[in-house]
């Protein structure tokens, strides 16, 4: 695979695309915490690994609009419920993105002497840590009716189970469901069990959703937009992970 830059990407904050007033990425981290087994009669650190974590932070740009809503007027709020944040490397069909179930911590103002005005915020983890997986949309997806994604090709099929993230921007009509499909061939698609998000009505929102380690997921995924009373807009991004090895926990 060819090197890339960070040109192109996106930042999805709770279903609000903040990527237009954000400076930059300053840390995306994540793994299990290190337990420091070290007795007294070793010369060097033994470390086991504990429960898993992750953080994204980054720095965004003021930006209010308060009839309409913007950047500041999300962030300023410092929610206490749980905001799932994506952060996408690039934003085509297939590309690599990371998400998690955080807390937001600050919203910390910083001006230099030049007059940039910029604010500091931290997602970090909260029940989940960091995921990395493939976006199912290229960024941002606006579909007008139910519709069959482009599919996704993950190299091979494995049992070890899948997550998915959804982040629904805005929504018009009576209902929609997105679900993840998967198949063998790339032709004929099924719906994969336990991978249906909630029914939208309303949007923003967002949702995480996940099956069980030792689920089969198939070669190929893409995520599909079905719906009972019709809907005429519905703006969405989907990144999904499918897990491939054992061991995975949540």
């Amino acid at each position: 695979m060819a090197k890339t830059s960070g040109l192109g990407d996106a930042l999805f904050i709770a279903g609000y695309d903040a990527s237009g007033d954000i400076q930059q990425l300053n840390n995306i981290s994540g793994g299990p915490a290190l337990l420091n087994f070290t007795p007294i009669n070793k010369s060097a650190y033994e470390r086991q690994g504990g429960i898993r974590s992750g953080q994204i932070e980054y720095t965004a740009f003021f930006n209010t609009v308060p009839v309409t809503g913007a950047t500041h007027e999300k962030l300023a709020a410092l929610p206490r419920t749980d905001q799932i944040v994506t952060y996408c490397r690039g934003t085509a069909l297939g590309d690599h993105a990371a998400s998690l179930v955080s807390k937001q911590i600050g919203y910390d103002p910083s001006r230099s002497d030049d007059g940039m005005l910029t604010f500091s915020v931290s997602a970090q983890s909260n029940g989940y840590g960091i995921e990395w997986g493939r976006q199912l949309t290229a960024g941002v997806r606006a579909d007008t009716a139910a519709t069959n994604g482009t599919g996704v090709d993950t190299v091979a099929s494995a049992s070890f189970g899948a997550q998915a993230y959804l982040q629904v921007f805005s929504f018009t009509g009576t209902d929609a469901t997105v679900k993840i499909q998967d198949s063998a061939d790339n032709v004929t698609f099924a719906d994969v069990a336990g991978l249906s998000f909630t029914q939208i009505t309303a949007g923003p929102t967002a949702e995480r959703i996940a099956l069980g380690n030792t689920a089969t997921v198939r070669r190929y995924v893409r995520a599909a937009t079905v719906t009972t009373g019709g809907f005429s807009a519905l703006s969405f991004a989907v990144n999904f992970n499918k897990n491939e090895s054992a061991g995975v926990t949540f």
